[in-house]
């Protein structure tokens, strides 16, 4: 951008070599000498994504979640989902892009780029304007918080959900957003996440567990059985999850190149075995393969496949599909039927478990004799699993412990949970006053 400004002035020198040529060259607006460094189709590339990302938030996870909590509740979950992308939204207008992709320390980003300011003609690499860069990442801080909803559906006050997604949202998802994705310590170390296995998946799930242990269980749990009013709902949502996940991985790249294409196709087949391992283990199991069971194994897949998507190939995808599928299945019935957490909608099994497994199996299929694209420079596959298993410990136990100081405070504050009386009436008429349905 540099020399290209040099260029202009030299032109408009040979035209016009007078005062009034400065007069002019001052008159031009300042983005026009940056537009000719944005890359239109890098750019429009990353604004689709950036609406495909919001549209797992709305209506996607709304939806995908809603369908599997009871009628009752269904428009509590749309609520949670509509609240927490407009609470996000103004955070990261107000601050959060900032200390995530701000003047840097290693733990935090600076406070130079609240309010966006002096940003709007900035050009991000690669040549797309700032204000795209600021929209994409935007919507993966909306859909995190989003996520840990439905490890308590059905049982918390409106109140505790607003105030845990702020203390949440700037105590545990912008530092370690800056640590892997802001040139933080994570980064320092070589640590990689393609679009979000730690920073995304890890945060929300392992929080999400925190959560549900210290709020406890929905009455019945777990000697009722509590199932979703309607499947249908959650194969909608999931279906759209996958739509827009191409967005959350492909458009990880920034560019509409080779590296966006690779990461799609991976998340696609990452997605599919895992699906179909898992309806094959519930069919042998239960003797019935179920929708919601196959809905939930491609997001188990999805979430998987997201630290790793652009680094591996297609096969390597294949194969972390088939293990997502099957670790994500085994744990979900290891936390509720073993340890009896009523971690509602399995946040922890499919988005937890998942992002880990992710993390860690890109350093193994990133190589390039497995069809990856390789390693950084001084790194082998020894340091990149310990550098990956770094960054997982890492993730994991800050949301540990943040989470469990947010959910102690607000315990204090707001309250946790609605009466046994509002519970059994459902949130939708105990807090918001409606139903989503007529009858149920």
């Amino acid at each position: 951008m540099h020399h290209s400004l040099v260029a202009a002035r030299r032109r408009l020198a040979f035209v016009l070599p007078s005062v009034p040529t400065i007069l002019v060259f001052l008159a031009v607006p300042a983005h026009a000498a940056g537009a000719a460094a944005i890359d239109r189709g890098n750019t429009a590339w990353v604004l689709v994504a950036s609406a495909l990302v919001l549209f797992m938030t709305l209506p996607g996870l709304g939806l995908f979640y809603g369908g599997l909590v009871r009628a009752r509740n269904l428009l509590s979950v749309l609520m949670h989902c509509f609240a927490i992308c407009s609470i996000v939204s103004v955070i990261w207008l107000l601050f959060g892009y900032s200390l995530v992709f701000g003047d840097s320390s290693p733990l935090l980003g600076g406070l130079s780029k609240c309010f966006l300011a002096g940003i709007a003609d900035n050009v991000h690499r690669p040549q797309i304007p700032e204000y795209a860069f600021v929209l994409f990442q935007m919507t993966f801080a909306v859909i995190t918080p989003a996520l840990t909803i439905g490890a308590f559906t059905e049982r918390v006050r409106f109140s505790f959900v607003i105030g845990f997604t702020v203390l949440w949202l700037v105590i545990v998802y912008l530092p370690v957003a800056h640590w892997v994705w802001g040139g933080g310590w994570l980064a320092q170390r070589g640590v990689i996440d393609f679009a979000g296995g730690i920073v995304v998946h890890i945060t929300a799930g392992v929080s999400a567990l925190v959560a549900a242990i210290l709020i406890g269980a929905r009455r019945g749990f777990p000697h009722s059985l509590i199932p979703p009013h309607s499947p249908g709902l959650t194969m909608a949502g999931g279906g759209m999850l996958w739509f827009g996940w191409f967005g959350f991985n492909g458009g990880s790249a920034l560019a509409a190149d080779g590296s966006a294409a690779s990461a799609i196709l991976a998340t696609h087949f990452a997605a599919a075995a895992a699906s179909l391992t898992w309806m094959a283990i519930e069919w042998l199991r239960a003797s019935k393969p179920t929708s919601v069971g196959l809905v939930t194994g491609a997001v188990a897949g999805l979430a998987t496949i997201t630290p790793a998507s652009g680094y591996v190939g297609p096969m390597g995808a294949l194969v972390i599909g088939i293990v997502a599928g099957a670790a994500c299945f085994h744990v979900t019935g290891f936390i509720k039927q073993r340890l009896r957490i009523d971690d509602s909608l399995d946040v922890f099994a499919v988005h937890g478990v998942g992002g880990m497994v992710g993390a860690l199996l890109v350093a193994i299929f990133a190589l390039p004799a497995l069809g990856g694209v390789g390693y950084a420079s001084g790194m082998s596959m020894g340091r990149q699993i310990a550098a990956q298993a770094i960054g997982v410990a890492a993730a994991a136990a800050w949301s540990i412990v943040a989470t469990f100081v947010i959910v102690k405070l607000l315990a204090a504050v707001t309250g946790l949970r609605v009466s046994p009386e509002e519970e059994s009436d459902g949130l939708d008429l105990a807090t918001h006053g409606e139903r989503a349905y007529d009858h149920g």
